[in-house]
């Protein structure tokens, strides 16, 4: 997949608002290719809500989590009528023709135009973005509660079991995201119980968007040897959390404290596995089917604090040759993983506020809605980054929250939105 960056303009925080945030990374030709591919762009094209609209307006109700539909398009009608790109007898339309809108839409169109462009935006003058010439990506999943209708609770589930129900459907979001920019790069959504629920499930469906030259981070969920070979025959990196309960016989001890080691097909038993732990003592090659070596970075972290309670870390990682990475560096690279859920945090918390469920009482306006919430995610992570960059700081060092409050202020000023 070809994982190019768009080209953007240079600058500070503030110059960036101007040319519309939320357009410039969500451009209007790629929303009408998505609206071509599933024939939305045809109808209604002249109405007062015509599908592209509809896609900003998905966005906006990420920024704006707090207002109701009507407030929400006045938003950004009132920006587009600044710059002669509305109709000035234009009126504002009611929840009902609004929520019509969004049903004609659909949620296919919002996959399909964060699958275009949700790419990674940090680059090598990126501070924290890299490591040793990896860019730094994880993978991790959130649940999200949606309104109780039957509808969702049908399609998605309550956790808890049926001796213990969620108060409300929860709905189970798995993304990847690049840990520099906490830019998300794919997304997989689905329900919390049932066949296909599992965060391992949806991870699977992520794995083909990664790209050689990454160095995937992956907590203690997401292990199984099927995973493990999918994830790396893209030809990323891998630096996997595992349960210590996993047996990694020692092959080659290290200097920097690590070991090559084997992970094997579990279904491996008995003679067959001794006899492919005698071709791995040896140095033979292994059936890449049934075992691949693996490298295995051991450590113990205090427990809060406690230097009397310890936690055993034991990580797998593709990167078998030391010289490449030693342990301790790759130990660093790991805890880089928390970025991906403050990411999680700016998504639930921040844009849509703590404790809120989504307003959506549908299972496809479910998904339609978390679309927007990461498009715009998206694009506030890409516009803090390359800030960040251009000032040369770490782009933790913008507040999520200021970007996010200086964005909103954007929109009825600037070109925030494409016409």
């Amino acid at each position: 997949m070809d994982q190019g960056k768009r080209t953007a303009p240079s600058g500070h925080l503030p110059n960036w608002i101007g040319l519309g945030v939320l357009a410039a990374s969500v451009p209007r030709d790629v929303i009408d290719e998505a609206l071509a591919a599933h024939w939305r762009g045809v109808k209604r094209r002249g109405g007062k809500l015509p599908p592209h609209v509809m896609v900003y307006f998905a966005m906006a109700m990420a920024l704006y989590a707090d207002a109701d539909y009507e407030e929400i398009i006045t938003e950004l009608s009132q920006g587009l009528d600044r710059l002669g790109c509305w109709d000035a007898a234009w009126e504002v339309p009611g929840s009902g023709a609004i929520t019509r809108a969004r049903q004609r839409l659909g949620d296919a169109v919002l996959a399909d135009v964060f699958d275009a462009v949700a790419l990674p935006v940090a680059d090598l003058l990126t501070p924290g973005a890299f490591l040793a010439g990896w860019r730094l990506m994880a993978v991790d999943g959130f649940e999200w509660d949606a309104p109780d209708s039957p509808a969702n609770a049908e399609a998605f589930g309550y956790a808890g079991g049926s001796t213990n129900p969620s108060a409300f459907p929860k709905v189970r979001v798995v993304t990847l995201s690049e840990c520099g920019s906490h830019a998300k790069t794919g997304a997989a959504i689905g329900p919390v119980t049932g066949s296909g629920s599992g965060e391992q499930t949806l991870a699977r469906t992520l794995f083909p968007r990664l790209e050689e030259g990454q160095l995937l981070l992956a907590d203690r969920n997401f292990y199984s040897f099927t995973d493990w070979c999918q994830a790396a025959d893209t030809g990323a990196d891998l630096l996997w959390r595992v349960a210590d309960t996993i047996k990694l016989p020692v092959l080659e001890a290290f200097g920097d404290g690590s070991y090559l080691s084997l992970v094997h097909n579990a279904q491996l038993r008995g003679a067959a596995r001794e006899r492919l732990l005698e071709a791995a003592r040896g140095g033979k090659a292994l059936p890449p089917e049934h075992a691949r070596y693996v490298r295995v970075i051991e450590y113990e972290m205090p427990d809060r604090g406690q230097e009397t309670k310890r936690e055993l870390i034991c990580l797998l990682t593709t990167v078998t040759d030391p010289g490449r990475a030693p342990a301790p560096l790759l130990a660093q690279a790991y805890h880089h993983r928390w970025e991906h859920e403050l990411a999680n945090k700016e998504i639930k918390q921040v844009l849509r506020g703590p404790a809120r469920i989504l307003r959506s009482k549908s299972p496809e306006m479910v998904r339609q809605e978390i679309y927007g919430y990461l498009l715009a995610h998206y694009a506030l992570s890409e516009l803090r980054c390359r800030a960040a960059t251009e000032a040369g700081i770490d782009p933790d060092r913008i507040k999520f929250t200021r970007t996010l409050r200086i964005v909103r202020r954007s929109v009825t000023d600037a070109a925030a939105f494409s016409p």
